[in-house]
């Protein structure tokens, strides 16, 4: 702003009198005095000044505390900004002496020039009071000394204002020490409840005694740094629950005050609208003190509906408030860790309490195989099996041949709340592709040869009880795609038919394949990999849990003996050894085979490590593996170059489906004969 010389006499009006001037001034004191706020009365202080020294608008910008800037204070305009001066630019030091400009800011509003002159109190610039007219070079030198008495009279008006809110403030600070003793027994109460959340309300009733505001806030950060509203004292803005910071915003370790909404940064980014859903709220300031939950971070938040309503002095009452909303969170997640603790044991024991009752009421159910062993792998099993059990979830157990899949098919489905429902057992790898699909989804009377009557398939005998698709992994691709429907759309067509039909059946399959490496092969359709494989449950071969050998022989034997009429006596010790250093490659399935056998050459005596006829016993897994490859290759091989290569032919020797004989026959690549 730049000093002009003064204006000609006939540019300015000077025809208000001295007298005048000084009722004008006398009128001034009543208001003064009366005023514990000069905004209150800047209104009336600008209209009487007016007599004075004529003018189109009044301002008063107050120095802050730290003397870096101008805050506006009062003015007969609406919608002033907060700050009329700010940063480095900022000509504090210029406004140290009486001025009169013809550059003004807010050119918008058609003013021309104006004058200011410093405010002082005892000596010491506290801000400047500055009056703007819309006609060019309005102000001269004796305006400027008029308007430097004005400034004086608002020096008196600011000294008073100072000195009562010193005195209220002290009496406030002597009224919140009295209000934290005689609070701090009703927090420790409040610190005593199970959840705070539901006494919140009241935390921030006891706190307003302390530091008044008018919504309380408990905050977290979550694993992403952005703000997680858990608690309010108030229901507004119900869908306000999280609050997303920007990248560069590194918070303020121990507090951080916003004075007004309205015009200050806000570091956050979502919600975008925050600001102005605050203010329109009537929000606009805000406090915030930072703490600690035992190993948790936690923010208390003070807003309130009064632009500045909260200083650096309140941050130590705040702190206060907020140590003991953090005790009294230690002491529930205390209360809550050790409650889980005590659910989960509750859980674990229902839970193997659940197991031991289905698998005794399966064990009632014959032919349908015992649930015998104790190991941890088997318990395991049956736990996940059990939990499983009680949704609609597709489950998919996987494991080597003769493990027991259809054993925990079955108790997936006692377990169910399906279990009044049929159990329908499917061997994908027994039958041939064109019978697989007739049995899997029916038929409609002419849909093929021989179709002279329609044949529901197994999908439909098995509504409202479990399918069990064992060597899933067999499955045509035809039958993969339409089978892939029944899981995605819980319906499908009988062959030859037009009108879907709808699938209520709960689906558990078993593979002895590894199915990722059949997808990677194109063998095996990756979207109805996924769909199966929900909720997947590995049954360890039978060399992982030895434990369980014993206790399941002795389980066959009671059986076998049941059978036959006449029980064997028991195992010899050797025999016991010889069962425990077994590998068991075809698992519990030939543990049984093995047994039957035994029971019979044993002749109702006892079982001798001979009778058993193990071969092998010692070998490792691996090599147990690469051998039985090895050898069924070998034997495909010459059973082919035995029946010329006629497929029909080497299937029926090998007793196997021509499904599976050009399963084996494309997995040790021998679809051709040898050159």
């Amino acid at each position: 702003m730049t000093p002009i010389a003064e204006p000609p006499a006939e540019n300015h009006v000077n025809d208000v009198n001295d007298v005048e001037h000084l009722d004008a001034f006398h009128d001034l004191l009543p208001a003064l005095a009366r005023a514990l706020d000069v905004r209150d009365i800047f209104q009336h202080l600008s209209a009487v000044a007016s007599r004075i020294v004529p003018h189109d608008e009044a301002n008063l910008a107050l120095v802050t505390d730290d003397a870096s800037q101008f805050r506006l204070y009062a003015s007969t305009r609406d919608g002033a900004p907060e700050m009329v001066c700010r940063g480095q630019g900022c000509p504090i030091g210029e406004a140290d002496a009486p001025q009169i400009f013809d550059t003004v800011p807010g050119p918008e509003r058609g003013l021309r020039s104006g004058l200011s002159v410093p405010v002082r109190i005892d000596d010491q610039m506290v801000g400047v009071f500055a009056l703007f007219s819309r006609r060019v070079r309005a102000y001269s030198t004796r305006d400027l000394t008029l308007a430097e008495r004005l400034a004086g009279y608002v020096a008196v008006a600011l000294a008073h204002q100072r000195l009562a809110e010193s005195a209220r403030q002290a009496a406030v600070e002597r009224e919140r020490s009295a209000n934290i003793e005689s609070s701090v027994e009703l927090l420790r109460a409040i610190s005593s409840v199970l959840d705070i959340r539901t006494v919140f309300p009241r935390v921030s009733e006891i706190a307003n005694k302390m530091l008044p505001h008018d919504r309380l806030t408990m905050m977290f950060h979550d694993q992403h740094g952005n703000i997680v509203l858990e608690a309010a004292s108030t229901d507004e803005f119900p869908d306000l629950t999280r609050l997303v910071k920007s990248a560069n915003h590194a918070p303020d370790a121990d507090f951080h005050i916003v004075d007004d909404f309205r015009t200050a940064t806000l570091a956050i980014v979502d919600p975008p609208d925050l600001r102005e859903r605050l203010v329109a709220a009537g929000y606009r300031s805000f406090l915030i003190v930072m703490t600690r939950a035992r190993d948790q971070a936690m923010g208390l938040g003070f807003w309130s509906k009064r632009p500045q309503a909260f200083a650096r002095a309140d941050v130590a009452v705040a702190r206060r408030i907020a140590d003991h909303v953090a005790l009294a969170l230690s002491h529930e997640q205390l209360a809550g860790a050790a409650q889980q603790v005590a659910e989960a044991q509750a859980r674990a024991a229902h839970l193997e309490s659940r197991v031991q009752t289905l698998a005794e009421e399966l064990e009632l159910k014959t032919g349908h195989g015992r649930v015998v062993g104790q190991s941890p792998e088997w318990m395991d099993v049956l736990k996940k099996a059990t939990q499983v059990a009680a949704t609609e979830t597709t489950v998919l157990l996987s494991g080597e041949s003769g493990t027991g899949k259809e054993v925990v098919a079955r108790f997936v489905h006692r377990a169910s709340a399906r279990k009044g429902g049929p159990f329908i057992a499917l061997n994908c790898a027994a039958l041939p592709e064109q019978l697989l699909e007739s049995e899997l989804f029916g038929y409609e009377r002419g849909a093929f040869t021989g179709a002279q009557q329609p044949k529901p398939g197994q999908i439909e005998l098995a509504a409202g009880g479990v399918l069990f698709l064992d060597e899933v992994g067999e499955m045509s691709p035809s039958a993969q795609a339409k089978f892939l429907r029944v899981l995605q759309e819980r319906e499908f067509q009988r062959l030859g038919g037009t009108r879907p039909l709808k699938a209520n059946v709960r689906v558990v399959a078993a593979t002895n394949k590894d199915l990722r490496k059949a997808v990677e092969r194109g063998d095996f359709r990756e979207d109805l990999f996924y769909r199966l494989q929900v909720f997947d449950i590995r049954i360890a071969p039978l060399r992982e849990r030895k434990t369980d050998i014993l206790p399941l022989s002795d389980s066959f034997l009671h059986e076998i003996g049941k059978s036959f009429g006449r029980p064997p006596a028991g195992l010899t010790h050797d025999a016991r050894e010889a069962l425990l250093l077994y590998d068991w490659p075809g698992n519990v399935r030939e543990l049984r085979n093995a047994l039957e056998r035994a029971a019979i050459l044993c002749e109702g005596g006892l079982i001798s490590a001979q009778h058993l006829s193990l071969q092998g016993s010692t070998r490792p897994f691996h090599t147990v593996t690469t051998d039985l490859n090895t050898v069924e290759r070998d034997t495909i091989a010459q059973v082919l170059h035995d029946c010329h290569w006629n497929k029909s032919k080497a299937a029926k020797r090998l007793g196997l489906s021509r499904t599976q004989l050009y399963v084996r026959l494309r997995k040790y690549d021998l679809e051709r004969p040898p050159a």
